[in-house]
């Protein structure tokens, strides 16, 4: 390989990465957020100071924040809610997830402090802060990601943000880790974010319906 060959390969390599910052890299970790929603600051940010990825999702719920805020509160490997996404991807990776299409009234309590454990039972996710209906932010035990959702009410539905700040360390290793997950985090997110809003439409449209019958 000549050195002119090497220098091109360099040039198209840092290419790429440019054209990726400027053209998929806001779509990725901003995906259904306005910009607005994507650079304004939310409940769950002073968790996690200086994050090296911030990533905002959202999506628009035809049904109120009471009909959302259950599916969020479960969530979890094993007996809990699941992730509503590709189950089979994280049962590849050994998390035991199982989406489930009903509220599982023993998880619906969450407080500060509260602990999520991993598909192993290890302390995995620390509930951080909860205003029911509003904000519940976890934090993982080793305290470099911070995950937030956010309910905000419009005209009795819901505007749902999924807020991710994580610091990936300084290793090398380290950012070429994230940077290869940063687009898969887009595919399932964009899943859940779409089951959630599945599951509470349905139930405020049954909670509608039995009003309507009485």
């Amino acid at each position: 390989m000549t050195i002119t060959t090497t220098k091109r390969g360099l040039a198209g390599l840092a290419a790429a990465g440019l054209a990726y910052r400027l053209l998929l890299r806001r779509r990725i970790l901003g995906w259904g957020a306005t910009r607005g929603e994507a650079e304004g600051t939310l409940p769950g940010d002073e968790l996690l100071a200086h994050p090296d990825v911030v990533s905002t999702r959202a999506i628009t719920i035809a049904a109120p924040p009471s009909a959302v805020w259950p599916w969020l509160v479960q969530m979890g490997p094993g007996e809990r809610g699941g992730a509503y996404t590709y189950d089979w991807i994280e049962n590849l990776l050994g998390l035991d997830m199982h989406s489930v299409d009903t509220i599982l009234p023993r998880f619906q309590h969450v407080e500060p402090g509260d602990v999520v454990p991993d598909a192993r039972g290890v302390p995995w996710l620390r509930v951080e802060r909860v205003e029911p209906e509003r904000v519940l932010a976890f934090r993982s035990t080793d305290g470099d990601w911070v995950w937030t959702f956010v309910l905000v009410e419009q005209a009795g539905w819901t505007r749902l943000l999924s807020r991710n700040r994580i610091r990936r360390g300084g290793s090398l290793g380290g950012r070429l880790l994230l940077g290869l997950m940063t687009p898969g985090s887009l595919v399932m997110e964009r899943k859940m974010l779409l089951g959630i809003r599945e599951r509470a439409e349905r139930l405020a449209a049954q909670a509608e319906a039995e009003v309507e019958a009485l």
